[in-house]
């Protein structure tokens, strides 16, 4: 198999799509995590393509690590992003070579249409607003579960405004009705204590999880609210780390794990994730919360995943520079996704995103 080539990303407002090709022409298509995605890229091309270029597709999880291994000093946020753009981009061009879907490389074909809830994205919305918002989408495709956002992020007990969370909790189930699922994440918005306190508002009225509550990097916070509610805790969006997740799950801290394929460092990392979950007995479903290519790869992994069997997220914002990112579009039916057909992740970029990007390439090294 011949080798890759050239990685070059294309930049539009908070996009930062990923393109690598072999010497012979073939190419894939991947995505950075969305949002400062000019710092993304230039660790992009100074520190992640020089670890993929010239190397074999088929090794991507290889030489994933290694390059972990090699920039153990400065793993993270934008280190992680940054390798996810180049990975997603080599599965697609895998499937492109191997005329697969990726999910069919990542362990085979568990589901083809995967369930997917409405996600909230935002908290400026009173509760009534939100109701009417979340409502119309539900009777437009279908959805048969919900996600709304509660208290303020990393907010130390401090409510968006006053009485909102109570109000909105309430608000929601009474105006769904019984037969929805709902979610609510509060973003690691309160203490402990606090924490406790809210999550017994949301067993009375029935809700399905309860997200984050605590600040992510006090996991055992977290974990004490898990063991004195009865309501599923999730969490780990956050977490950029495989380490971080096994000991989420060894701990019982969390009764969902979340991982981030654009946070995390790619779609094979957070297979591993998915893989340890399946083990532990703990349900998987990723967190992505935008419509832009991270949307394809999350299904793709949940199909490919026993434990990705409950409904995935799915936004409920349609904001501008998610448009025209790629096509075919994928539509919400029945509450329910069904995968691309076609090989590698099914889609391509747009001819608009790719004529209004900005570019940068890193060619192979001699």
């Amino acid at each position: 198999m011949t080798a890759i080539d050239r990685i070059e990303t294309l930049r539009r407002g908070p996009v930062l799509a990923v393109r690598v090709t072999t010497a012979d022409g073939a190419v894939g298509i991947g995505q950075a995590a969305p949002y400062q995605v000019e710092c993304t890229e230039q660790v992009l091309h100074a520190m992640v393509a020089p670890s993929f270029l010239g190397t074999d597709p088929a090794d991507v999880e290889a030489v994933t690590r290694q390059c972990f291994r090699e920039h153990y000093k400065f793993l993270g946020s934008f280190f992680n992003r940054a390798v996810a753009g180049v990975e997603t981009a080599v599965w697609d061009l895998l499937g492109q070579l191997s005329a697969r879907p990726v999910h069919q490389l990542l362990g085979g074909t568990v589901r083809t249409r995967v369930p997917v809830y409405l996600s909230s994205m935002v908290r400026d919305r009173g509760p009534q607003e939100e109701l009417a918002h979340l409502q119309a989408l539900i009777e437009r495709d279908g959805f048969t579960g919900v996600k709304i956002r509660i208290g303020t992020p990393m907010g130390a007990d401090v409510d968006q405004w006053p009485g909102r969370t109570e109000q909105l909790i309430k608000s929601m189930r009474d105006g769904l009705g019984d037969e929805l699922s709902i979610r609510a994440d509060a973003n690691g918005g309160y203490s402990a204590a606090e924490a406790v306190r809210v999550g017994r508002m949301l067993e009375e009225h029935g809700y399905f999880h309860f997200e984050e509550p605590c600040p992510y990097p006090q996991i055992e916070q977290t974990g004490s609210v898990a063991q004195a509610l009865d309501i599923p805790i999730a969490g780990g969006e956050q977490d950029t780390s495989l380490e971080q997740f096994a000991r989420i799950l060894q701990h019982g801290f969390l009764d969902i794990v979340q991982p981030d394929i654009g946070y995390l460092g790619g779609v094979g990392r957070a297979r591993e994730v998915a893989a340890m979950a399946d083990v532990f007995g703990v349900p998987c479903t990723p967190h992505c919360a935008n419509h832009s290519l991270l949307e394809v790869f999350t299904l793709h992994l949940a199909a490919a995943m026993p434990a990705c069997g409950q409904a995935q997220e799915w936004s409920a914002e349609d904001v501008a520079w998610a448009r025209d990112v790629y096509e075919p579009a994928l539509e919400v039916i029945d509450g329910h996704v069904s995968l691309p057909t076609g090989p590698g992740w099914g889609v391509r970029l747009t001819e608009r995103f790719t004529q209004e990007a900005v570019r940068a390439v890193s060619p192979a090294t001699t």
